[in-house]
């Protein structure tokens, strides 16, 4: 029981890293055409019909919002002069360091067996034994998440910026997860450097 409650805890503390804070690894690449912003660089939101009626959309906006701001855009749903496509998606898997021997949800817990005995001790035998799941196994759960972010030019109806950021890790709360990775695919907006980079994005707690 003793052993239990440390793994519970551990769980517990990893899952919940927003209250120490945590630094988001992400694997970003962008693409632009754009050279400098212009003077007033305005955008409104703009949904794709497999987007439209769909709550979880609006929560992306709200997430995405400071992240546009930071970059230097500012929403003017009157007079825009880009629009701005939002995505992001979250598959949850089996954790990279999980044991292959529990699989899914396993785990140790003692349970009461009977069994008859045979040969030269024949008998009731009384002992404990091996069962299914104890706690669950959250060491074991894994989420691939990524965002994009596509910028149009309402002028020329040209998209003239493509970003995406992606992350993988055990981090339960997207509410404090996908506003950070937005921060990241926008990372040096408008001229990013070529390639895939890495961007770390501090998550709650202290920066360290």
């Amino acid at each position: 029981m003793r052993w239990g409650g440390v793994v519970l805890l551990l769980a517990s503390a990893l899952l919940s890293g927003c209250a120490v804070g945590y630094r988001l690894d992400n694997a970003v690449q962008s693409f632009s055409s754009l050279q400098a912003l212009p003077p007033s660089p305005t955008y409104r939101f703009e949904w794709l019909p497999s987007q439209r009626g769909r709550p979880e959309q609006v929560a992306l906006e709200s997430f995405a919002d400071q992240a546009l701001f930071q970059a230097g855009l500012r929403r003017d749903d009157a007079s825009p002069r880009y629009a701005v496509q939002l995505d992001a998606s979250t598959q949850r898997m089996l954790s990279p360091w999980a044991d292959p021997w529990l699989g899914w949800g396993g785990g140790w817990h003692p349970g009461w067996g009977v069994g008859l005995g045979t040969g030269y001790n024949r008998g009731l035998a009384l002992g404990l034994g091996i069962g299914g799941p104890f706690f669950p196994r959250n060491d074991q759960i894994w989420y691939h998440r990524e965002v994009r972010v596509l910028l149009r030019d309402l002028q020329t109806n040209q998209v003239v910026y493509e970003t995406r950021a992606i992350n993988d890790g055990p981090w339960l709360d997207s509410a404090s997860v996908f506003p950070a990775m937005f921060t990241a695919a926008l990372q040096g907006f408008p001229t990013p450097p070529p390639g895939v980079r890495r961007v770390d994005i501090q998550v709650g707690g202290k920066q360290g």
